[in-house]
């Protein structure tokens, strides 16, 4: 998995009523672009992150988040 600053990290929900989210890759802290990522989510929370086989990242921000009721 290879990011860069600005890129977005689609977070798959692993469990039912979680849907998917969306954080910002705001420092990518591993070599060539590999993980960890520090992320901001929507509501600010910064967090740094080895992303798992339930993520994917967007090169552009093409997925927005959505929640499931």
């Amino acid at each position: 998995m290879h990011a860069k600053t600005g890129d977005w990290l689609l977070v798959h929900g692993r469990t039912v009523g979680h849907g998917d989210h969306v954080v910002e890759i705001i420092e990518v802290l591993g070599s060539n672009g590999e993980p960890p990522f520090r992320v901001r989510a929507e509501d600010g929370h910064e967090t740094i992150m080895w992303p798992g086989p339930d993520c994917v990242v967007q090169h552009t921000r093409t997925v927005r988040t959505h929640t499931t009721a």
